[in-house]
């Protein structure tokens, strides 16, 4: 019988070599963002299939902040073809593309001390530039006033900055039945009358209507956008437009109508115009 206890003893070291190498884990991270990007691929088909074309624009404005005023003109052209503050069913007019639906919205009661402008053009025109900057820079506060800057379009003039303020379908800006102001109206007055204390330029308002029916014996549109016009002056001042302001007030009856659709909503507008002052001789 052999003695065992005098072998000597061996001790091997296996050697184990890792499949990962010089790169380590970075497979994982590449993993990672191959999913989040398909993740965000996934989400992109369903909003494209569970939104409307109205609802993909407006997506695709709240990505865009930066994109000049330029919605679609409520109704007319030429002199009151007008851009947007938001995006809409079509580009606007001028091609300058769709809007800015837009920056947001503060409504501030400590308005900044009104600019004395009317020395020169050339400070009417930053007085009145500095107003349509700050609306295409306000946001809606509340689901009203994200609402009612849907109906806000806003272009500079020959005349000065021109407000148009335009009816959208299931969104009129006076009760058809009794012809008053609607809430929504009453919001952008709120919004108008805090950005025109930036300046101290006279305001014009007037009315448009959408075409009636031929077929009418009379036509009320002369009437109501009379009425409209008035509603919309005593509506201004009731939020704070001085009275001594206001240069004019005038109903346009359907005589400015988008030659496309003249019985669209959108031909229902007002248009309130921050003139442009005279110059001091």
């Amino acid at each position: 019988m052999s003695d065992d206890s005098n072998r000597p003893i061996i001790i091997k070291k296996k050697k184990v070599s890792g499949g990962d190498g010089h790169h380590g884990g970075a497979w994982k991270v590449a993993y990672a963002d191959f999913v989040t990007a398909m993740m965000a691929f996934f989400m992109l088909m369903w909003l494209l299939n569970a939104t409307t074309e109205k609802q993909r624009k407006g997506l695709a404005d709240y990505f865009s902040p930066t994109i000049a005023i330029a919605r679609v003109s409520g109704g007319g052209d030429g002199a009151f073809g007008g851009d947007s503050l938001a995006a809409a069913e079509t580009l606007a007019n001028t091609g300058r593309g769709g809007v800015l639906e837009l920056p947001a919205l503060e409504i501030s009661t400590d308005a900044p001390e009104a600019a004395e402008v009317g020395a020169d053009g050339g400070a009417d025109q930053d007085a009145l530039d500095e107003v349509l900057q700050g609306l295409v820079g306000k946001g809606g506060d509340s689901l009203v006033e994200e609402l009612a800057l849907k109906h806000i379009t806003a272009k500079m003039t020959d005349e000065g900055l021109v407000i148009e303020i335009t009816d959208l379908e299931g969104s009129p800006l006076f009760d058809e039945t009794e012809n008053q102001p609607t809430e929504v109206l009453k919001v952008i007055s709120q919004i108008l009358v805090e950005s025109f204390e930036l300046v101290t330029n006279r305001v014009s308002i007037s009315a448009h209507s959408s075409a009636f029916p031929g077929v009418l014996r009379t036509k009320p549109a002369w009437q109501i956008t009379t009425d409209r016009a008035q509603a919309t002056r005593i509506l201004l001042e009731e939020v704070g437009l001085e009275e001594a302001r206001v240069a004019r007030v005038v109903g346009f009856g359907q005589t400015e109508t988008s030659p496309s659709d003249p019985m669209a909503v959108e031909n229902n507008r007002i248009e309130v115009t921050l003139l442009r002052n005279p110059p001091k001789k």
